[in-house]
């Protein structure tokens, strides 16, 4: 609300070029909402707006910035290397790896340049991890403390080192070696006496993570234990730093919808839509529709194969939508279920089998359930309007047995396609509705087919 209550003074202030009321009025805003008064700018006013922010300031604002915004605003102080120099220095290692990471090479090693000794060598370090491991979420801003400490000790290293801290809500106990032994709530702290020692506290109960644990894995870990943040160790067991919160959503929602795309028949966008290059946007939606439409291809394959039975009951096409759709359906509601379920750990694989029971009897209630509407369509129709001929039980008949049957496959198909992949070590959201439908769509085929040359041979067949 704010910010669209300002948003025509800052408008006035650029173009009248009155840094010093600039400022003045900046200070009215949450670093959140400065950045999206910036998303709304053109690219040379966001830079005035950016330009009249302190350094600290700027890097509140950069890290809440998408990355588009935060590349242009970089070439833009391209040729004040102090000012980008400042700015880099000045972000969080993990916001600061963010950014970096989404760049190219060649950039990433020029910008590299700016920073500080000590920046640098960490900014190398957490870039060296793979791109979607616990370590290049990993921020060095924290506080740790040595258990033979007193608690005034550690308040001294808190005050030290906590200005400068993403939280200060754990303290970090190491070793003589940098070894993480515990953590304690802060609140421990302050409660206890001066004089006494952290390792009276210490309970030796701590969840840590790995820094070449998957990023999925700290999504898994934060939902778990409901903390703030975590820690990240490497092989010995020593502490290279910490994951927050923030940090935790972002992949979050990075990863849901990387899977509602998947889902969706389309692979994943790495940028927001909008950002997204036209190009970029019709090679990755190509794609799966080529693969799908191929797989399609085997429908009329399929229904070929046919021929002969549609060629003497006409009637039996008027209902090949309708089993196929129904069985596509039923199976993406299935698939769409059991990924969400795997992706939020509601179940493992090693419930496979009381997955595929309970979906069996779903599919089976939903296929009686689809079945006696379409059975009571063509009883209705035939008795209405005369239509289908004297057949028309037997003809109801297979319909209402082919919906059971296409209705129980495609929920089996959609819940355990994902299994599967995941065993095979496959993003299971690649068994997107739209394949998963197309996969039923020949198997339900051949189900009706089936079910009529079953029912009909002898009088219509």
């Amino acid at each position: 609300m704010l910010n669209q209550l300002l948003m025509p003074e800052i408008e006035e202030l650029i173009r009248a070029n009155d840094f010093d009321e600039l400022r003045e009025a900046l200070v009215l805003f949450e670093p959140a909402e400065i950045a999206a008064l910036i998303e709304q700018l053109a690219e040379v006013e966001a830079a005035l707006v950016f330009e009249a922010l302190p350094p600290d300031r700027a890097a509140d604002v950069f890290e809440h910035l998408p990355h588009g915004d935060q590349a242009a605003l970089a070439e833009e102080m391209a040729d004040e290397s102090d000012r980008l120099a400042a700015l880099l220095n000045e972000l969080s290692p993990d916001d600061r790896t963010a950014f970096l990471g989404d760049l190219e090479p060649a950039v990433v090693q020029e910008l590299l340049g700016l920073l500080d000794p000590d920046e640098r060598e960490v900014a190398e370090r957490l870039l060296g991890y793979a791109e979607d491991s616990v370590g290049r979420l990993v921020t060095t801003d924290f506080v740790a403390v040595r258990p033979e400490w007193t608690v005034e000790q550690a308040f001294r290293q808190i005050r030290r080192y906590g200005r400068d801290s993403e939280t200060i809500n754990i303290i970090y106990v190491v070793d003589a070696d940098g070894k993480l032994i515990d953590d304690i709530r802060i609140r421990d702290l302050i409660l206890a006496e001066p004089e006494t020692e952290v390792q009276s506290l210490m309970d030796y109960r701590y969840i840590s993570l790995n820094e070449t644990d998957d990023r999925e894995e700290a999504v898994r870990m934060f939902r778990i234990y409901d903390r703030v943040a975590l820690p990240v160790v490497d092989g010995n067991g020593l502490l290279i730093g910490i994951i927050t919160h923030d940090d935790v959503l972002d992949v979050a929602e990075e990863e849901a919808t990387e899977d509602i795309h998947k889902l969706g028949g389309s692979e994943a966008l790495d940028d927001p839509y909008l950002d997204t290059p036209l190009p970029t946007l019709i090679k990755k939606r190509a794609r799966w529709l080529v693969v799908l439409f191929l797989g399609e291809m085997l429908t009329a394959t399929a229904m070929g194969y046919f021929e002969t039975e549609i060629a003497r009951a006409v009637v039996l096409a008027m209902f090949v939508p309708l089993i196929i759709s129904s069985g596509g359906n039923s199976g993406s509601q299935a698939a769409s279920l059991i990924i969400r379920a795997l992706a939020i750990g509601e179940f493992g694989l090693r419930d496979w089998w009381r997955v595929m029971r309970r979906e069996l009897l779903s599919g089976a209630s939903l296929g009686v359930i689809l079945g006696s509407v379409g059975f009571l369509r063509v009883l209705i129709w035939a008795n209405a309007f005369g239509m289908y001929g004297p057949h028309w039980f037997l003809i109801a008949l297979t319909v209402a047995l082919s919906l059971v049957g296409v209705v129980m496959w495609g929920t089996l198909t959609g819940s355990m396609l994902p299994l599967v992949l995941k065993r095979l070590g496959a993003d299971p959201a690649v068994s997107s509705a739209p394949f998963v439908a197309t996969l039923v769509d020949v198997t339900g085929l051949i189900i009706y087919f089936s079910v009529a040359a079953l029912l009909l041979t002898g009088t219509l067949l």
